[in-house]
């Protein structure tokens, strides 16, 4: 286990609303430099290139034991304070963020009305919000155009090596950029819709979870579902925040 979780959980696991520790977060974090990715849809055969501003991204998928001291809930499937939260819908996750962002005293990047399942982002925010994918891909493959970063049984948990289940975050072996779990364990949510003319609203999640084949486990494979409703006990989500 990476120190930078076990000093957070040491610290901030607690009652909901404990403002929380600044620099114990911002320890979690790591700086991804500028550049640009290449993208593709598979089912469209369609590819772009994106640039990226450098931005801030957590080593690890946030955990139960960061969940519960922000919500003072757990949803998760496979209790464990060091595992991935999973279980968790894509508005469950932009929730998360606004109120990590609100203990810390920082902006909130999301404006969300349940009503009418409406949310707005506010880019320049200093708060937290999920990456986007292009963000999501260009971190993982840590500027390369890679589809790993290293052999998948050495970085990622997967079908052939998972038990059947999650297992504590940063035990792999993390990329270039400092960045653990980024394949394999539980797939993450990020902030961008599919293709709203033929999906509507649903959200795009990345990466590969604790269930999938060596084929599936990949930087550039992308998969998609409902905001709102769709929680899974392989799919949870890690955070980023601008660049100060």
């Amino acid at each position: 286990m990476h120190e930078g979780v076990s000093s957070y959980i040491k610290n901030n696991v607690g009652t909901r609303n404990k403002r929380m520790n600044r620099e114990e977060i911002e320890a979690l974090f790591v700086t991804v430099p500028p550049g640009a990715v290449l993208m593709r849809d598979d089912r469209t055969k369609e590819t772009w290139s994106v640039n990226i501003d450098s931005f801030e991204l957590c080593k690890f998928p946030i955990t139960q034991e960061i969940y519960k001291a922000v919500t003072d809930e757990n949803p998760s499937t496979f209790n464990g304070d060091r595992l991935p939260v999973e279980t968790v819908s894509w508005i469950e996750a932009v929730i998360f963020c606004n109120e990590l962002s609100e203990s810390l005293g920082k902006d909130t990047c999301y404006t969300i009305d349940l009503g009418t399942e409406k949310i707005a982002v506010n880019p320049k925010a200093n708060g937290f919000r999920l990456p986007t994918e292009a963000e999501w891909q260009y971190a993982c493959q840590a500027g390369t155009k890679d589809i790993r970063h290293g052999d998948l049984n050495e970085i990622a948990w997967f079908k052939e090596n998972s038990n059947n289940r999650t297992q504590e975050v940063g035990q792999k072996k993390p990329n270039e950029w400092g960045l653990y779990d980024m394949l394999g364990n539980v797939w993450e949510w990020c902030s961008d819709i599919y293709d709203e003319t033929v999906y509507g609203t649903y959200r795009v999640f990345r990466g590969g979870g604790w269930c999938d084949q060596e084929r599936s486990v990949m930087a550039t494979t992308r998969r998609r579902s409902h905001p709102f409703s769709f929680k899974i006990e392989d799919l949870g989500f890690r955070i980023a925040t601008n660049s100060k």
